[in-house]
């Protein structure tokens, strides 16, 4: 059966964008297939554009993993499925809430062309206490933070890539879930270049939630301020996160993109 898709990018992390009638369209299956570099199209992920769950949503966002497992949240599929519906309604500025597995989200796109700059709404972040890890006799502490999927943040570790391919997968074995882990370095007052170990797709160009997340940890322990944009710089390019005191109301600021359109044979 051939497959109509949409191919997104939002700062190198990269998205299949499937409208669809429900979130059976793509099994796992057929996700680790289409996100294959090699023998598929290629991806980290696949985005199915369902519709709304809620009153105000005007779409639904599932998100299924390279390895076809199916997280709650991903901000920068997030980004890219509010730049499908601008495209779709061949709007230029607009918002949009979008439904998802975390809630719904609001969006605010600027578009130019296939290209846009959004702003989204990532809901709370969650603090879950902290957790100790151990790598080459080098202890890790980390603060845990959920965004509506988990996440495990180490700041300035200075960990060179070998040992956060390394260690970022032993750490998130130990939560029955699976975790997502962040290394975050200090690169200012407001800003960090940001590493992203992201459970069942590996080490990213860009994660939105992880960038939420890492804020959200940074500010609970005074490392930024609360209420004022923080740069967070990743491996795919930054992204603007500010976090609400007492809240902790997540809203994010980056780029999505559409690269091509195609059809495919999903089996």
């Amino acid at each position: 059966m051939m497959l109509e898709f949409d191919k997104y990018e939002g700062l190198g992390n990269d998205f299949i964008v499937v409208d669809a009638k429900d979130d059976a369209a793509v099994t796992p299956e057929q996700a680790r297939k289409l996100c294959d570099r090699h023998f598929g199209i290629g991806a980290d992920g696949v985005l199915l554009v369902t519709p709304p769950r809620s009153a105000e949503g005007r779409a639904s966002m599932v998100v299924i993993n390279a390895d076809g497992s199916r997280p709650e949240m991903c901000g920068n599929g997030l980004r890219c499925v509010a730049l499908h519906l601008a495209l779709q309604d061949d709007a230029v500025g607009i918002s949009y809430v979008v439904d998802t597995d975390a809630g719904p989200l609001s969006c605010e796109v600027e578009r130019d062309g296939d290209a846009a700059m959004v702003r989204t709404s990532m809901g709370r972040g969650r603090p879950q206490g902290e957790h100790s890890a151990e790598h080459a006799s080098t202890r890790l502490d980390l603060a845990l933070v959920s965004m509506g999927n988990p996440h495990a943040i180490v700041f300035d570790s200075h960990l060179d890539s070998a040992a956060v391919d390394a260690c970022a997968p032993e750490i998130s074995a130990v939560f029955s879930e699976g975790c997502n882990i962040e290394f975050a370095e200090t690169r200012g007052p407001r800003a960090f270049d940001l590493v992203v170990w992201e459970r069942g797709v590996g080490r990213t160009l860009a994660c939105g939630t992880g960038a939420a997340a890492t804020v959200v940890a940074a500010a609970r322990a005074g490392r930024v301020p609360y209420g004022e944009p923080v740069e967070v710089h990743l491996p795919g390019g930054p992204l603007s996160v500010t976090v609400a005191p007492e809240t902790l109301e997540v809203v994010l600021r980056g780029p999505a993109r559409r690269v091509f359109r195609g059809r495919v044979d999903k089996e």
